[in-house]
């Protein structure tokens, strides 16, 4: 493993908890990328050096450690500007990143499908575009002669003409796939068949309910970012009404903007759902900063108005239950508690969401003819179809729907509606 070295800066004395309680973050983000935390900076100072973010004679502080210490990068908890990053390699000994490209470099670990790998690439091109002046001196050295574009055009004019033509083709294939889940969308807004998205701060146990509601085996791991491809699959209930349920990926404090631009196709999948499920880590020690972050970005993509479930979990974790009083006094969303990982409290929230979901709906019984596919069809756009038996000229279907969905299939109906 890499060893790092990570820094941050305080603007005031009280603001030092903060920034000390942001690196222990930035340190799990680290070894989710493949480093070791070797030794952790702090500098209060009254503002950001706009020449290097920290001051001259910590840099110099953070030189010595570098060699010390034998690190291999050092990581800075703040999105660094061009002019910042170059000065920093021209004073350090060593690789420099910043927290923007250490969350892009664990995305592109953890991307696994076509268009993961897409989006992850057009958020580091993004975040790459700008900074070609700072990477470095071999990136500004003349490239002249055979093969060039143009008589003394610079080698880091070349880099961002092949990466302006590769965010263009990506761009391009992202909207393909964007059209494509669009139509999906649509086309579930269009179903009786409720989505729930489950959502939360990276790590805090999204995937582990997922499995316990949906039975199903999605990896699961203590490391940030273990999910980032979205997965969706059925929750059924034993009378066999069910819904279908979205793990995303999670969010982080100081998300790169670059990946909210370029996952907007995945967020919206969030934006589309009928119930958005927050899930919680009530053992993390800065429980409200995750519930705020997590939530201004749902409300940033246009999300705040869908019925919000805040799900507080892992209260196995909890000395004692007494201490779940603590989080009553949170404004705002309903809230459960529960263990996706020992049960306790699933069975409640699957309760819930049926009666979210299914408040306005009834059960019904019809009788269709046979022969006629089309009606069948019609009628599973109008409602969720949970039973269908064939008889000799007849189809019985057992569905739910809401009384106004099937005006139009009176002539069907069966002894009305089920209590």
């Amino acid at each position: 493993m890499e060893k790092a070295i990570l820094v941050n800066l305080a603007t005031t004395v009280q603001e030092k908890n903060e920034a000390e309680e942001s690196l222990n973050e930035l340190e799990g983000l680290a070894q989710a990328a493949g480093a070791r935390t070797v030794k952790k900076v702090v500098q209060v100072r009254p503002r950001i050096s706009p020449r290097s973010f920290i001051g001259s004679g910590k840099v110099l502080e953070v030189h010595n450690l570098a060699q010390s210490l034998k690190a291999d990068l050092i990581i800075f908890d703040h999105n660094l500007s061009p002019r910042q990053q170059r000065n920093l390699e021209d004073s350090l000994p060593c690789k420099i990143i910043d927290r923007t490209q250490l969350i892009l470099d664990i995305f592109a670990q953890r991307a696994h499908s076509n268009e993961g790998k897409m989006q992850v690439e057009l958020a580091q091109l993004t975040y790459l575009l700008p900074r070609l002046a700072g990477r470095g001196k071999a990136m500004s050295q003349l490239g002249g002669g055979i093969g060039t574009r143009g008589p003394g055009e610079t080698k880091l004019e070349q880099d961002r003409r092949r990466i302006q033509d590769r965010m263009t083709k990506t761009k391009k294939e992202i909207r393909e796939i964007e059209r494509r889940r669009a139509g999906q969308r649509r086309n579930r807004k269009e179903s009786p068949l409720p989505t729930v998205s489950l959502v939360g701060y990276t790590s805090a146990g999204k995937s582990t309910l997922f499995n316990a509601l949906s039975r199903e085996n999605v990896f699961t791991s203590p490391q940030l970012f273990a999910t980032l491809d979205p997965v969706l699959r059925r929750v059924s209930y034993p009378d066999g009404i069910y819904f279908l349920l979205s793990d995303t990926v999670g969010f982080i404090r100081k998300l790169p903007v670059e990946l909210v631009t370029s996952f907007r196709a995945t967020l919206e999948e969030v934006r589309e759902s009928d119930c958005i499920c927050h899930v919680v880590d009530l053992s993390a020690p800065a429980v409200d900063g995750h519930i705020e972050a997590v939530e201004k970005i749902l409300e940033e993509i246009g999300a705040s108005g869908i019925p919000l479930v805040r799900v507080y979990n892992k209260i196995d974790l909890l000395p004692h239950k007494d201490d779940l009083l603590a989080f009553n006094d949170r404004p705002g969303a309903e809230r459960i508690y529960l263990s996706a990982k020992t049960g306790e409290g699933v069975a409640a929230l699957k309760d819930r969401f049926r009666g979210l979901l299914f408040k306005d709906r009834q059960l019904f019984y019809l009788r269709l003819p046979r022969g006629d596919r089309s009606v069948l069809e019609a009628l599973a756009r109008r409602a969720l179809i949970l039973k269908t038996q064939e008889n000799e000229d007849h189809l019985d279907v057992r569905v739910i729907a809401t009384p106004d969905a099937l005006k139009d299939f009176s002539p069907y109906l069966q002894g009305g509606m089920e209590a």
